[in-house]
């Protein structure tokens, strides 16, 4: 009988000697039997447990010196791990070193995850959704690894292709070439590892061997329901803490949700009318009830072939956009920026437009998708440094840019994404010079309208109690 043999080949696992075994399927072109290599280590284990002599030829690792960092560098920089970040680095070390860390934006998630890296002490891969978050970890990995000219970091994205012992890459860079380097690294931890679930980026993981998975963020939940493939694709959820637990601690500060109504102009409540009663009406017509999960997808799917469900989904579109931009927000964004006068404050909104107004109207520094690179480097110092008290932004800081303590925060407009606002939520968090300057969390939403359903949606997340299960 011919002797069992495991090799890596483009994204997937040859498995040659044997017939079916679990996670294979058979390849009629090649004649042999393949499997993702997600499955690599289940595959292992199989065999094992059946005992079945095998060769193993999956892993060409890409050589690495011994991965520590130097204890002077550790004091000097202050990376000791804070309590909660052992018991995280402990669990995932139980769950055989897989699995998902959820902590709140600013708790030190990054110190986790290059703990990991030293406890794997082998070639790793960093997968990132931005390139200020590429450079971001490239700078802290250079930084805890420089007493050894031996560790270089390597970048996929941005330009730069060059693959190290430890690589940094982002999402996208890393779904066009998994496929030719997935046995090369040991370890690969996923950095806002909600991203990952997405049907295109879940390819990086399905093609890459690494036995040893982390992944990382703050809001694991999406709106989808696509991170139940997580487990899957990294492992489950082995520590989660609320944000408010961090606080009581004082590893972050205290923090105060505010939710302030505002009534509408009276041409924006006609206009508003108008428009929700045309939404209502449609539903009647197509024959929909929002009262049930998946009802709002099924309209949208309807909306390509049914021209009634079609002018539905436009007309709620447009009352959507009256009571998110209305001009009585503005009014009252300025009294609280009067009233908060000297804090630090980060402005939210949804759309671009609403960004621009805003910061034509009171002369604040702004920040969008399309902002260049000097201009957001000079608003994020200058907000920093003190020389800009506000600054205004869609989307673009929720996630992946490092943003400088901020004490006030002000949503003007959102989705009722809950992992949207505990981004956003997150960016006020970081510990106060003063222990008792709790920072501040306001919503301006429309009176009478459909955004006091979504201001509780998303604010559900904080609502609900978090399974302590691996705490």
């Amino acid at each position: 009988m011919l002797k069992t043999t495991l090799k890596y080949d483009n994204g997937t696992i040859i498995i040659s000697g044997i017939g079916h075994i679990p996670y294979s399927i058979y390849d009629s072109r090649s004649g042999v039997f393949r499997a993702q290599a997600l499955y690599y280590q289940n595959i292992l284990d199989y065999l094992k447990q059946s005992e079945l002599s095998y060769e193993d030829r999956v892993l060409d690792l890409i050589p690495s010196p011994q991965i520590k960092t130097d204890s002077r560098l550790e004091h000097q920089n202050r990376v000791s791990l804070r309590d909660y970040q052992t018991h995280a680095l402990e669990n995932w070390l139980r769950a055989k070193k897989r699995g998902c860390v959820v902590l709140p934006t600013g708790s030190g998630k990054t110190i986790i995850g290059i703990k990991a890296l030293e406890k794997v002490n082998a070639s790793s891969l960093v997968v990132v959704p931005t390139i200020d978050l590429m450079d971001q970890w490239t700078s802290v990995l250079t930084k805890f690894f420089a007493y050894s000219n031996a560790i270089k970091i390597g970048n996929l994205g941005g330009g730069s292709d060059n693959i190290e012992m430890i690589t940094v890459s982002t999402y996208d860079s890393a779904y066009l070439r998994a496929a030719s380097f997935g046995n090369r690294f040991a370890l690969v931890i996923f950095d806002e590892v909600h991203h990952l679930a997405a049907p295109g980026y879940r390819l990086i993981a399905e093609q890459l061997a690494s036995p040893f998975r982390l992944g990382l963020t703050a809001t694991i939940e999406r709106e989808d329901d696509l991170h139940k493939e997580l487990p899957r694709l990294v492992g489950g959820v082995v520590y989660q803490v609320h944000p408010r637990d961090l606080a009581k601690n004082r590893h972050l500060a205290m923090y105060e949700l505010e939710r302030r109504e505002v009534d509408m102009k009276p041409e924006e409540v006609e206009e508003y009318k108008k428009w929700i009663g045309i939404y209502q009406s449609g539903l009647k017509k197509v024959g929909l009830r929002m009262a049930y999960a998946g009802a709002f997808q099924k309209l949208i799917m309807m909306s390509s072939r049914n021209k009634v469900a079609r002018e539905t989904l436009l007309a709620r579109s447009r009352a959507i956009e009256i009571a998110l931009n209305s001009k009585s927000k503005l009014e009252e964004l300025r009294k609280i920026l009067e009233q908060n006068k000297g804090r630090k404050t980060i402005i939210f909104t949804q759309h671009n437009k609403l960004v621009y107004d805003i910061a034509d109207r009171f002369l604040i520094p702004f920040i969008t998708y399309k902002s260049g690179k000097d201009e957001r480097k000079d608003a994020l110092s200058g907000f920093k440094e003190g020389r800009y008290k506000a600054i205004v932004t869609s989307k673009v800081l929720d996630e992946g840019v490092d943003v400088p303590d901020a004490e006030v925060g002000i949503i003007v407009s959102g989705t009722g994404s809950s992992r949207e606002f505990i981004q956003r939520l997150g960016r006020l968090l970081r510990p106060k010079a003063d222990s008792n300057n709790k920072a501040t969390l306001i919503e301006i939403i429309s009176a009478n309208t459909r955004e006091i359903g979504t201001s509780t949606k998303r604010k559900r997340a904080l609502s609900k109690d978090i399974d302590n299960e691996y705490s």
